[in-house]
């Protein structure tokens, strides 16, 4: 019998680690967008290097960071009792460092082509920095707004080597789809294997056709 365990735990990864991702670059991809300083180029290297850096490279230096003989894994263990390696909150820490930069990306190209006139006439008429950034820009940017949100559930959704160095293979708490697809293949059972992955490839298709799609509606809308 086909266990759907794996999914919905993968779904429940990638929703959790959108809602965070969205809530940390929204207001951190506008003010970047909006401001100039010496030292933005290196804030955005930094942000992106997830794009570049080898999963297991990134896999292992989080495992450290997040391990209980580091400062941080001893302090939340010790204050919260949680242990950041091989359970849930170590994947959703570890997935929104990996998907930061697709959640960012978008955005910070949606805020940079905004009309600069809309933010200085929002200004002009009183309004703060969070009340222009809620109730101008971001129903300019909408194409932008769900890009960043639909890739980067997304590419939750489909990692693979750091939710492998961070979390392993426990059932029920860290064992998400991918990682079942790696296990089946480890015993052999093609079948399985094949089942799991046809999965994931239809899921990843609606994905992006509805990223497409939509981004095709909402411009035919504007003009």
């Amino acid at each position: 019998m086909l266990d759907w365990t794996p999914f919905l735990l993968s779904f429940k990864l990638a929703l959790i680690s959108t809602g965070i991702l969205f809530c940390i670059c929204l207001p951190l991809s506008y003010a970047i967008a909006r401001t100039s300083f010496k030292l933005k180029p290196v804030v955005e290297a930094i942000i992106s290097l997830p794009l570049v850096l080898p999963p297991s490279v990134l896999g292992f230096y989080m495992l450290i960071m997040l391990s209980p003989y580091s400062f941080l894994g001893a302090f939340v263990e010790e204050y919260f009792g949680i242990r950041l390696v091989f359970n849930f909150t170590g994947l959703v820490i570890a997935s929104c460092i990996y998907s930061l930069p697709f959640m960012f990306q978008p955005l910070l190209a949606g805020f940079k082509t905004m009309p600069s006139s809309l933010v200085e006439a929002s200004y002009s008429l009183g309004k703060s920095r969070f009340k222009t950034m809620l109730f101008v820009a971001l129903p300019n940017i909408k194409p932008s707004l769900l890009t960043a949100s639909i890739v980067s559930f997304a590419h939750t959704l489909g990692e693979f080597g750091v939710v492998l160095m961070i979390g392993g293979s426990v059932g029920g708490e860290t064992k998400v789809a991918s990682i079942a697809i790696y296990n089946a293949v480890e015993l052999l059972d093609y079948h399985l294997a094949h089942i799991y992955s046809a999965i994931m490839l239809a899921i990843s298709f609606t994905v992006l056709f509805l990223v497409y799609f939509i981004n095709h509606k909402i411009s035919k809308n504007i003009v």
